[in-house]
């Protein structure tokens, strides 16, 4: 069985540091480089994509093309500058859609 293939997506400063954890850095600056580069990785088979929030900000549309599949898993994560709270708050509408309410951040989310 062959290892499941793992990309980070997003700006240099962001990505470069996962290739030590060898994960496939992938460098997209703007949103169109980064439509592409999500396009080609899914075509390509990668069953994680990490994409940095500041990337997927530019690109939530193309990320939710995904959604409804069970490969590729899209994570967003923080970059070099911190969070965006775009990650937190797609996790929190997954939460919902599977359980049927908020049980990460109750009434005070």
């Amino acid at each position: 069985m062959s290892t499941p293939r793992i990309a980070v997506l997003g700006d240099r400063a962001s990505v470069l540091g996962f290739k030590v954890l060898g994960f496939d850095a992938v460098v997209a600056e703007g949103p169109e480089a980064a439509r592409a580069a999500l396009a080609r990785l899914v075509q390509q088979g990668y069953a994680v994509i990490y994409v940095v929030e500041a990337t997927a900000a530019g690109m939530l549309d193309a990320i939710a093309e995904y959604a409804d599949r069970s490969l590729p898993a899209i994570v967003l994560i923080p970059g070099s500058r911190g969070s965006l709270g775009l990650g937190l708050a797609k996790m929190k509408r997954a939460v919902e859609k599977a359980v049927g309410a908020d049980i990460l951040f109750g009434k005070e989310g």
